[in-house]
């Protein structure tokens, strides 16, 4: 698989391209957590398959196999981890040579009633502009997906990738 560019914090602040999406949830940060380092993080996400590739416990150098669709597949390594609190990934390498470089950011954040749920994409693409759009359009329905699933709505079906 191609080799992406390493990144670091400040990569999500100085990438050329970002979407935060934040997402007040009305379950504890504890539960969210718990779905973020689960085996199969991120379960509920509908266009994503997650799974950690390291053993316990998951720290920074954890490693994770993504794949979005079925058909982009990402090797993660975390490189910022805070217990219950943080986590972030940087892609070392994807088998479609889409990105230069790509992280996301998780971040808990209690609040009344429930936590606070930010999470951040940040990327640089590989030279294609069409899918800029369509990358913020999965970020978008990866946030949507975990709304529904701790709101307590059911997530059915597939959503479109495609923005309009």
């Amino acid at each position: 698989m191609p080799r992406l560019e390493p990144v670091d914090e400040e990569f999500f602040t100085t990438a050329p391209q970002r979407r935060s999406h934040v997402l007040d949830l009305p379950v504890s940060p504890e539960r969210v957590w718990r779905g973020l380092t689960a085996s199969n993080p991120l379960w509920w996400c509908r266009l994503l398959t997650v799974e950690y590739a390291s053993p316990r416990p998951f720290g920074v150098g954890a490693v994770r196999r993504a794949a979005v669709l079925g058909v982009l597949r990402l090797h993660e390594r975390a490189f910022r981890w805070e217990e219950g609190r943080r986590q972030s990934f940087r892609a070392d390498s994807a088998n479609l040579p889409l990105f230069r470089r790509f992280a996301e950011d998780h971040l808990l954040e209690p609040v009344a009633g429930g936590c606070r749920f930010t999470w951040t994409f940040a990327w640089e693409p590989a030279g294609r502009r069409h899918l800029v759009e369509r990358t913020a359009a999965v970020c978008s329905a990866l946030a949507a997906d975990t709304r529904r699933h701790f709101d307590g709505r059911p997530v059915t079906g597939r959503r479109s990738i495609e923005q309009g």
